[in-house]
C-alpha cells in the first residue's frame, strides 16, 4: 500500500496572521481539529513544527481534496451539522478561523467545540472596527475592509459579529475567555488589549481562547 505524501511544508510568515497567533498558541503533540480548514495550511505547520495530531474539516471539496492530496488528515464536512458526531473531549484544541460568522448557528458551533475539546480557539473579522462604522454612516453601503474584502453579494457572512458581541456571547454561555487579541492585518496587537470596548474599535480582526468552566 502507497504511503500519502508527507504534509506540505509552510512557513510561517507565509500563513495568514490569525493562523499564525493559532499556531503559537497551541502546545507541542496536542490533539487538534481545525475547522474550516481550507487547504490546511494552519494543520500541516502544525503537524511539521510541532507534531501536532492533528485533523481537519472543510465544507469545499476542493479544498479538502487539495488538503488530502497534501497528506492531510481532512475530511468533507459542514460545522452546523457534523461536530455532532464527535464524541466528548476527542481533542484538546478546536480551531475556528474566520469562520464563526459564517455558519448558520454560531452558538451551537461553538457549544459543540467546547464539548469536544478541552479549548476553543476561535478568530474573526471584527464587524465593530471604526472603519466598518464609518464606511457605513457615511456611505450607506455595506463597507469592504483590508481583513475582508468582498462586496456584500459575494461574502458568506451570514452571522456578523463584533468583539462585544462574542464576549458577550461567551459570558452568556459560561464559556470562559482564558486569552484574547485584537490586531490589525500588519500583525500590530493592539496596546488597549485590558479594554474590550477599545479593542472592538481599534481592532480589525480578534482572536479567542476559551475554555469550559
Amino acid at each position: 500500500m502507497m504511503r500519502p505524501p508527507a504534509p506540505v511544508q509552510y512557513v510561517a510568515k507565509n500563513m495568514r496572521l490569525d493562523l499564525r497567533l493559532i499556531a503559537e498558541m497551541i502546545p507541542e503533540r496536542a490533539r487538534v481539529l481545525d475547522i474550516g480548514c481550507g487547504d490546511g495550511a494552519l494543520m500541516a505547520h502544525l503537524v511539521t513544527e510541532k507534531a501536532v495530531d492533528a485533523r481537519g474539516m472543510e465544507i469545499d471539496m476542493k479544498e479538502a481534496t487539495e488538503a488530502v492530496a497534501n497528506g492531510l488528515a481532512v475530511i468533507h464536512g459542514d460545522a452546523d451539522t457534523d461536530l455532532a458526531f464527535y464524541p466528548d473531549d476527542a481533542f484538546d484544541y478546536v480551531v475556528l478561523s474566520r469562520t464563526l460568522q459564517a455558519v448558520e448557528r454560531p452558538r451551537e458551533v461553538l457549544s459543540q467545540m467546547l464539548r469536544i475539546g478541552r479549548h476553543a480557539i476561535v478568530s474573526f473579522p471584527n464587524f465593530g472596527h471604526w472603519e466598518v462604522r464609518l464606511k457605513l454612516l457615511l456611505g450607506g453601503r455595506m463597507p469592504d475592509t483590508e481583513t475582508w474584502s468582498r462586496p456584500w453579494y459575494e461574502t458568506p457572512n451570514i452571522h456578523p459579529c463584533t468583539i462585544v458581541d462574542f464576549v458577550a456571547l461567551a459570558e452568556m454561555d459560561g464559556h470562559v475567555i482564558e486569552r484574547w487579541l485584537a490586531v490589525d492585518e500588519r500583525g500590530l496587537k493592539a496596546p488597549w488589549r485590558r479594554s474590550v470596548r477599545l479593542a472592538n474599535m481599534f481592532g480589525q480582526q480578534a482572536l479567542f481562547l476559551l475554555r469550559r468552566k
